[in-house]
């Protein structure tokens, strides 16, 4: 077979889905059972385990059977808890965003407060917030404020560091070039530092949007019983020996970690197109 009539083959192969170079340079379609069959087999040899384990010892975990069931017949329970948690860690996170943008300029602008800022915020990354959590219930009660400091504190620190090293990588030649030119301060900022700021943001990001949820449920823990949200779900099942429930929580919990994470990368595609990580991925 010639070149020219390999080459429209190839093309309509991949008309069904987005093709992806393969590990000796192959390209192969998505819907090829070499992509999908292994993610395939892994689920279902995660999902006969599970079964083995929940038959053999009921009181480790429940059949998969009875937290579909569960998930089924107590559909709105489940999207009202799941609402909360998930505004709670959104509104955290953007706090905890917000807060990490503002210091990370003000430390890479200043060597002073970066002296007088950095320290502190060490210290607060070493402080566990789960020993924070009860102190903060006891000071603001059981509404949504302790919540999101909590979920602030724990997105705060990897947006900050992240931020920083982006802030920090431009250039040096590019640096010259824009004093050669007598940019000011905030020009420097806002078109080199800033543009080059993004990657490191979104790679932060990847991490803080699920890590936000850890934070809103460990909050819960430590409110149990007060208002809504999956965390006081779990807390109360598991009180109550109910290992459906608590993994029905868990499942929810996952699949919004797994939509959050998803949201994240396709903003990625769409923002970072200029950048070469996404056009060497798209080559």
């Amino acid at each position: 077979m010639s070149d020219e009539q390999a080459a429209p083959r190839a093309e309509r192969g991949n008309r069904g889905g987005r093709a992806q170079r393969g590990e000796w340079g192959v390209t192969r379609s998505r819907w090829s059972p070499a992509f999908w069959l292994p993610t395939v087999v892994a689920v279902v040899v995660a999902g006969v385990i599970w079964e083995w384990v929940a038959i053999n010892n009921p009181y480790l975990l429940p059949r998969l059977g009875q937290v579909g069931l569960q998930l089924v017949t107590e559909t709105p329970f489940y999207l009202e808890n799941a609402g909360a948690t998930l505004s709670e860690a959104l509104i955290g996170l953007a706090i905890g965003l917000v807060s990490a943008f503002i210091v990370a300029v003000l430390v890479t602008e200043s060597g002073l407060l970066r002296r007088a800022i950095m320290p502190l915020a060490i210290i607060l990354n070493v402080t566990p917030v789960v020993a924070i959590a009860p102190a903060l219930v006891v000071a603001f009660g059981f509404g949504p404020a302790p919540k999101l400091i909590v979920t602030a504190l724990i997105t705060f620190f990897p947006i900050l560091m992240n931020l920083i090293t982006g802030l920090n990588s431009a250039a040096v030649p590019v640096l010259q070039v824009f004093e050669t030119l007598h940019a000011s301060r905030l020009e420097i900022l806002w078109r080199l530092r800033l543009p080059g700021s993004l990657p490191y943001l979104f790679a932060a990001l990847r991490v803080v949007f699920p890590l936000s949820l850890v934070g809103a449920v460990v909050a819960e823990f430590s409110a149990p019983g007060a208002g809504k949200g999956l965390g006081t779900v779990i807390s109360v099942a598991s009180a109550n020996s109910r290992l459906a429930v608590v993994y029905a929580a868990i499942a929810c919990l996952a699949a919004m970690g797994s939509l959050l994470l998803l949201v994240v990368i396709v903003v990625e595609r769409r923002v970072l197109r200029w950048h070469e990580s996404q056009q060497s991925r798209r080559s």
